[in-house]
């Protein structure tokens, strides 16, 4: 019987710059993360993006992935959460 999968929701914000999207899609694909949707805008020079990612195949557990998007938000100045997408449903329900 095939695994339902473990769907997490990635909400990135900050100054828009070069190499955001690719900086982010190479590490989930370096953590085995399956990257299942993403929807991004350009505000003026503010860039917003919820990416939907499965990880039921990552090498590495919530609390790792958390510290590599935390990384990832220091280096290049950005805010990003990680959210179980229950979560992000229920905290966004209008």
């Amino acid at each position: 019987m095939k695994k339902q999968p473990q769907v997490c929701i990635i909400t990135v914000t900050g100054q828009d710059k070069v190499g955001i999207i690719a900086r982010l899609a190479t590490a989930m694909a370096e953590a085995n993360i399956n990257i299942i949707d993403v929807n991004q805008n350009i505000m003026e020079e503010y860039f917003v993006m919820t990416m939907a990612v499965d990880i039921e195949h990552s090498k590495l557990d919530i609390e790792q992935i958390r510290g590599v998007l935390d990384s990832i938000g220091q280096d290049m100045g950005l805010a990003i959460t990680f959210q179980d997408q229950n979560i992000f449903k229920v905290m966004h329900r209008i």
